[in-house]
Formats: C-alpha cells, structure tokens, sequence
C-alpha cells in the first residue's frame, strides 16, 4: 500500500476555490500549467465535470461556452484537442478522451440542472463519436483516440487510459444502446490481455493487430495516460482483482521506498528517477487500497494541473461510490 499524508477526506469547496483560482480563467478557459499554458478538450471536459459536482453552474457555463466557441470547430460536433496562447487551435483533431469527458459532464448537468441544451448537446457529440471513433474488428468495438491518425490498413493505435469505464456507463442510460457495453467489454479484454514489462502493465499507447504490442511512434511506458486507468476500473464498479492486480503489483512493489516512480518502462523495466505527484499517488492508494477508507491529501499549490485533476477526480470517484 502507498500510504498518503493523513488528512481530513471530507469533501472540501475550497479544494474547488482553489482550482479556479490557479487554472481557470475568467473567459471559461482551463490552463494546463504543465504544459506551457495551453488548454486541451480533456481538461475543459474534466472541469465540467468538477463544476457539476460542486454545484457551481455560472463556472460550468463560462467552461462551456469557452469549449464550444472555441474548440468545437470541426464539421462535425468532435472538438479540437489543443489551442495555445501563441497559434490558438494548431491542431483540428479530436483527442476522443476530451470528448467524453464533455458528453458526460454535459449528461450530468442536465441531470443536476434541468437544462435540455445540456443533453441536445451531449446527444450530438456521442453521435459524432459512434459514427467516427467507433471501429469494430474480430476483438469488438474499439475507441479510436482521435478521429484522424490512429487507423490503418494493418493495425490501429489506442489509448485504453480512453476507455472512461464510468462515463460509459452513464451514456447507456441516456442512450439505451448495445453499443455501449460492447464497447467497454471489449475496454477489459484488452486490458486483460494488455501485459508488458515485469509487472503485467497496459502500456499509455497500444498497437492493436495480428497481436498486441506497445504502439510505434510512442515511448514504451506505463505513465500518465495509462495511470488513469484503475481509477476509470474503481468508479465504474469493474475493479476485478484480475483487472488491479498488475496497478496493485506495481505500486506495491515500492512500498517503503524513499519515491515513487511516475512511469516505468515496459521494455527494460527502468523507472522514472522523479517521484510521482500527489495525483498519481492517490491513484496508487486507490488501488493497493481498495475495500478500506483511504485518506487522501488536501490540494496544495503545489501541485501542477495534471496533479490537481488527477486528485480531485480520484475524491469524486470515492465521494460516488461510497454513498
């Protein structure tokens, strides 16, 4: 188990204050701090869902209006993943997990708010993924990442981090669809399938053909995509000991250890020499943790943005399935 600082885990508005204050701006733009400044469809979509679950409907709005003014620039209602403060969008692609996360924030505040644009709007963008990232081949229904770039004639290149578990679960609700599930079980083949490295890891990016391999043109790394995943298993309610145990087995592994490493990769097995952040370690003891009341941290200003998303949705999802 990694062992987290003792704090309070009563849910904290001022965990949301403090979000605001250092990554969104007044226009409803959300700033990867990480990353040179830029914005991306994945952390507007998972502030929309944090501002749902606050009950903070003017924030909700502002990130809103921002991503579809702003991002949702395609013929279709996919969004552009990334915009910079120099070029603004350089890149019209979608990235598919920015556009979950914006369906499945879009359902909640219909739910939450009774507004029907929300869930017109939801609608349209999982139309838009069914009919252009959805591929079916002898394994099922596969998630493409992006609509462009990720699909040839002898393999396709994913990102099972992609697979949001939960917010599947709701889209079968809002549309009562085989789809759906078909779409996630095949989501846990292939992570039952996915071993690579010392460990049995899924790698951040997968190249799916005759066989599964770690994806070409990406390093061969269990990391900050790939590191989401339990997380996705635990609030979707499919966190099987055959599906956490190679989490379970990683993390464990450095119990006791002076840091935790951010990655690993699954060629050679070496390690990142940084220890990971506050939100991958909350992701860890999640998962070497998982029938207990795990304590988490209090979100600092220390914490980059990756950081803070990654914890305050690891505190959501505990928030919702230990109701």
């Amino acid at each position: 188990m990694v062992l987290m600082p003792t704090v309070s885990f009563a849910s904290q508005d001022a965990e949301w204050a403090l979000f605001k204050q250092r990554f969104l701006q007044s226009d409803g733009r959300v700033v990867d701090d990480g990353r040179q400044n830029i914005s991306h469809s994945e952390g507007q979509g998972v502030a929309m869902v944090l501002a749902v679950h606050y009950d903070d409907r003017t924030s909700f709005d502002a990130i809103w209006k921002w991503t579809h003014l702003t991002l949702q620039i395609r013929n279709d209602k996919l969004f552009a993943w990334h915009w910079s403060p120099k070029d603004g969008v350089s890149d019209e692609n979608n990235a598919t997990d920015g556009d979950i996360y914006i369906a499945w924030a879009l359902l909640r505040a219909h739910g939450k708010w009774h507004e029907d644009s929300y869930r017109n709007e939801a609608l349209q963008i999982l139309a838009s993924v069914r009919e252009k990232l959805l591929r079916k081949d002898k394994r099922g229904t596969l998630l493409l990442p992006g609509a462009q770039g990720f699909d040839n004639a002898e393999d396709l290149t994913l990102n099972l981090s992609y697979w949001i578990f939960p917010a599947l679960n709701e889209f079968k609700q809002a549309i009562p669809d085989p789809i759906w599930d078909e779409l996630s079980q095949t989501g846990i083949n292939l992570l039952l399938e996915s071993h690579f490295g010392r460990w049995g890891l899924p790698p951040d990016w997968l190249k799916v053909g005759d066989k599964l391999e770690t994806a070409t043109g990406f390093p061969a790394r269990f990391s900050y995509d790939a590191v989401r995943i339990p997380l996705y298993l635990r609030w979707s309610g499919r966190d099987t000991n055959a599906l956490l145990k190679p989490f379970r087995d990683y993390w464990e592994y450095f119990t006791g250890a002076r840091f935790v490493p951010a990655w690993t990769n699954l060629g050679d097995n070496s390690i990142d020499s940084w220890d990971a952040s506050t939100g991958i370690r909350a992701i860890a003891a999640i998962s070497t943790d998982q029938h207990a009341s795990v304590v988490l941290p209090m979100l600092d200003d220390k914490q980059d943005y990756f950081s803070s998303t990654l914890l305050l949705l690891t505190k959501l999802m505990l928030r919702e399935t230990q109701l």
